[in-house]
Formats: structure tokens, sequence, C-alpha cells
């Protein structure tokens, strides 16, 4: 099996990672448009680079395309490499619109490769541990949950990079970008949502950046209840925080840690297994499990688990939330 990536920024660091720590693949090559980022980038992981993904498929024909671009780039590429029948793992976000989402489904439904998506938190073992404990029943019913992720981005952040900071090009601030990976987890831990509520703002780098840099929103899954805020306005990068409130006992994550209150017992903390992180800490340790699991499903020709149809509620989330936010109503996550 051969894989290519296009992007070679900080992202593309942990694929890189993560594709040669015993992945059964050969990692053969790298683009940017950036020929220096692409070349230096090719030196540290002993591939081949590219100026271009167009120039990259077309010579080295993959069977693995990971995609780690700029936001807006990600359906464009991804559709360009599903008609050519090229298997896609992208980073987050899967679209930056609801018409590039049904651009997107279009073309994974015409081609015969796979399209996985890089929500590694899925797989961090305290979010694990959590869903066994809730799945299991022994917590009772859900009642509701909040989730809680504040982190600190300056003005460089975003200045610096070329396409962060304008709707255009990344499509958002705070949740498209760092916080729709614990959004994700509310939908993996609750199930599907039905109806988002949001309201949105800029608190620190006003006249700096035209997305948000803090949002809150009231989800409701099904009858239960979720309270999520997010703002990278704070001074530091901490652990995001997500908590279910049960009828038997609440549970509680902070990456790695799982701490459980039962009702009518002290507090106590799940036993799980700690991995080092691959990147920043507080990025989770599941992107290793994550892209073993997309090659593994290659390989068992299976279809793999984070998938266009099995992530799709929680896409619509993310993109029902910014809708509810800029127009100030509730919104009902139903296919368009």
């Amino acid at each position: 099996m051969k894989t290519c990536l296009v992007g070679c920024g900080g992202i593309a660091a942990v694929h890189g990672s993560g594709l040669t720590s015993g992945i059964d693949t050969e990692f053969v090559a790298a683009a940017d448009i950036k020929p220096e980022k692409a070349q230096t980038y090719a030196e540290n992981f002993h591939t081949k680079p590219y100026p271009s993904l167009e120039s990259m498929l077309e010579a080295e024909k993959p069977d693995v395309l990971h995609i780690c671009t700029p936001h807006y780039l990600h359906v464009p590429m991804a559709i360009y490499s599903l008609e050519r029948n090229i298997n896609v793992f992208m980073e987050k976000p899967p679209a930056i619109s609801f018409d590039q989402l049904e651009e997107l489904k279009k073309a994974a439904a015409k081609s015969e490769a796979q399209l996985g998506f890089c929500y590694q938190n899925r797989y961090n073992a305290s979010i694990r541990a959590a869903k066994d404990l809730i799945d299991s029943g022994k917590a009772g019913k859900v009642l509701g949950a909040r989730a809680f992720v504040t982190w600190c981005r300056g003005a460089a952040y975003y200045t610096e990079s070329g396409w962060r900071g304008s709707l255009k090009t990344e499509g958002g601030g705070v949740l498209i970008n760092q916080s729709v990976h614990t959004q994700d987890l509310l939908c993996f831990l609750l199930g599907d949502p039905t109806t988002v509520d949001a309201t949105m703002t800029n608190h620190h780098l006003k006249n700096v950046i035209e997305v948000e840099d803090t949002l809150e929103a009231y989800i409701d899954f099904n009858g239960v209840h979720a309270s999520f805020y997010a703002t990278t306005s704070y001074c530091a990068d901490v652990a995001p925080l997500i908590e279910i409130a049960c009828e038997n006992m609440t549970i509680r994550v902070e990456d790695p840690h799982v701490t459980v209150y039962p009702k009518d017992a002290a507090p106590y903390q799940l036993s799980v297994e700690t991995l080092p992180p691959i990147g920043k800490s507080y990025w989770g340790t599941g992107h290793t499990a994550c892209i073993s699991d997309f090659y593994q499903s290659l390989r068992d020709n299976r279809r793999f688990r984070l998938n266009l149809e099995t992530m799709e509620p929680s896409i619509r989330l993310m993109l029902g939330t910014y809708e509810s936010a800029r127009s100030g109503h509730s919104v009902t996550l139903i296919e368009q």
C-alpha cells in the first residue's frame, strides 16, 4: 500500500509520526504549495516532496491520501482524489458549509474508495472508558451533559498563517478549529443531536479576525440537553472537560483522567491506559489508533468506522451550530 500526504503544516507532522510508527504502508510522498515546506517535511519523514497535489497523485498513484491542508481545501481535494478512486483520510473539518457537505456526499457515493475522518479523540482511552460505563447501564439514564474548551490563541496564530481568521478559508473560529472534537464527543457519548441553539462572539481579537473566539450552544440530544462552551481567549491551553450527569453517577472526563461521582458514595477514578500523545498533549492520545484503524479497515476490506454516514450527525451539528449563532434562531438538525 502506498500513501501520500498533502499540506505540510503542524498537523501533518502528527500524521507523519503515525504513518511511520509501524503502520503497514509505504509513505511515498508529501505535497505543499510552498516548496520549502514540502522539502523540509520530506526530509524529516524520509519521503519525496512535490509542489502540488495534482503532480504528486499523477506521479505516485497512491492508494491513500492524507489531507492536512487549510479547511477550505479539504472538500475539493477529497473530491479530486475520490474521483480517482484514491482512499482519503481527512483532517477536520470534513466541510465548512452545508453545500460542501452535499458535494462531498455525492463524490463519496460515486467512488469505489473509502473516505475517513480523523476524529482521533473517539479513540482516547478515557473516552472509551466513559462510553463503556454509560453503555453498560450502570450509570443509569443520562440526564444531561456539559463540555468546556478553554484554550489560548493570540493574534499571531491567525495573521501569520495566511488563512486562519477568515470565514472564507477557515470557515469559523473556535468551534470549527479548536473545539469541534469536543462537540463531536458529545455526539459519541449521547447519540445523534436533534436541535441546537447557539451564540458566538469575538472578545479579544476584535479587528484582527472575522471569526469567533468564543461560542456557546444548547444542544438537544433527543431529550437530553447539553451545555457547550468554547473559547480561545483563556490564558493557557488545558484539557477539555466533558461531564455526563446520569441517574446513578456523574462521569467527568479531563483526558487522560476519568472521575466517577456516584450518587451515594465517594468519588473515584477509573483506571485507563495512559499513552504518550503525538503533538500537543491537549489534542488527546488517539491519533495513532485512529490512523491505524483506518489502514486496518482497508486491509480487511471493511468500512472504516469514522465514515461520512457515521459522522454526518456530528458534521451537521457543527454546521448547524454556526447557522444558529449567525441567524439567532434554533436549528433543527435534519437532512436538508
